[in-house]
């Protein structure tokens, strides 16, 4: 059986006998926007116009293909149904490479060497740009932005309600004492304002409990505070509603990060919930980046200086690092959370590597055997271990 070698460039396909002679040629348009979209769909085992053109012209043939491309040479075999072999670099290929300005004026693609490098020139620059472009794209940096932005949000918001909370607690000291929900509080100061508004069917208006009302209303009447008058209160309250506008804009930031997390990673949010999920991401790099992560990076990502403390002074390495905010982790007794950690990042780093690799979801399963892992845990370590000094007296007694 003869062998062909099927080899892609900037030129297009070329079809090469063991000899290094061309048998056959699809080339790419003289266009560099054009060739460079499609060295970028070749790249990602796209069956692109002239490799099918070229492909068929084999089809029937008694010949075995060979490409470098090992996830073309995948889509060629599973479409045309040809004998493919996978050869990287190939001689054929390492031929054409060290050649190629003399084959691409052989080929006709130039009409001169100086020609097909200044063709050459433009090419690179349009590919360039056309990666940049599929790189800025990808929903996983979306995702980034997403959970930086929710965070930095986080801090303003703290930063607002602390002030808002020192602002009116000279008027009202009480209320913080009896409401300690932000929003709540924020949303009582923006629709009623000064204590002397403080009814009881105003502030349950807010959906509070009833004896929590009282309380309030009680407090309002007894209150030790300072006056205020409208005009410092109507300032107050436009800068109460930029708490809650941010804080309105801080859900659908979440909202968009759970729906594009169900896009792109379904297996890593079912395991770790969007938002975690999403810090996993983000502090990696990108979901790509994550899946090539081994799981004992992946339990410390988010604690690396406390890491490199360890490394550096001798004192004990961070068992977690921002996958402590699960729950499973955060509730787990102290002596137990290194265990979790260590189950849920092995989880995390195949939960990972489905979502980039296959796209399967199968997020239900690698939650229940996580679940059916720490239980495991819980069981085998119910009580803390004893401590160093402890341990030796123990052994004292049993000698």
């Amino acid at each position: 059986m003869e062998k062909i070698f099927i080899v892609d460039s900037v030129l297009g396909f070329l079809a090469l006998s063991q000899d290094n002679v061309i048998v056959d040629k699809a080339l790419f348009p003289r266009n560099p926007e054009k060739a460079a979209e499609k060295v970028l769909k070749v790249e990602a085992g796209e069956i692109v116009e002239e490799a099918e053109k070229l492909i068929k012209r084999f089809t029937g043939r008694d010949v075995k293909l060979v490409l470098e491309n090992s996830s073309l040479a995948k889509s060629i075999h599973e479409k045309f149904k040809v004998d493919v072999e996978v050869e990287k670099p190939s001689k054929a290929g390492e031929y054409l490479r060290a050649n190629l300005p003399e084959i691409a004026v052989q080929a006709g693609f130039a009409g001169s060497i100086d020609e097909f490098y200044s063709f050459l020139h433009e090419f690179s620059m349009a590919l360039t740009k056309a990666k940049v472009r599929r790189e800025a794209m990808r929903r996983d940096k979306i995702v980034i932005q997403l959970i930086n932005a929710v965070d930095e949000l986080d801090k303003t918001l703290n930063l607002y309600a602390g002030r808002i909370g020192e602002w009116y607690g000279l008027h009202f000291p009480e209320l913080g004492k009896i409401v300690d929900a932000h929003e709540t509080y924020v949303k009582l100061i923006r629709d009623i304002g000064l204590r002397e508004n403080f009814k009881a069917e105003d502030v349950a208006k807010l959906g509070l409990p009833k004896s929590k009302v009282e309380r309030i209303v009680e407090a309002a009447e007894a209150s030790i505070g300072a006056p205020m008058n409208v005009e410092d209160m109507e300032v107050l309250q436009r800068f109460c509603n930029l708490y809650l506008e941010t804080l309105a804009v801080r859900r659908l930031l979440t909202e968009k990060i759970d729906e594009v997390m169900g896009e792109i990673a379904p297996n890593i949010k079912a395991l770790a919930g969007p938002t975690l999920g999403a810090r996993l991401i983000a502090l990696s790099g990108g979901l790509e980046e994550l899946a090539k992560l081994p799981a004992s990076t992946i339990q410390v990502l988010g604690a690396e200086k406390a890491l490199f403390r360890a490394l550096r002074t001798g004192a004990k390495p961070p068992k977690h690092g921002v996958i402590f905010q699960h729950y499973l982790i955060r509730q787990a007794p102290k002596w137990q959370r290194g265990k979790i950690a260590r189950a849920l990042a092995g989880k995390l780093a195949i939960a990972a590597r489905i979502d980039v690799f296959t796209g399967v979801d199968q997020g239900e399963k690698l939650k229940s055997e996580l679940e059916k892992r720490v239980e495991e845990i819980r069981e085998k370590y119910k009580a803390p271990p004893l401590k160093p000094s402890r341990r030796k007296k123990a052994k004292k007694r049993k000698g």
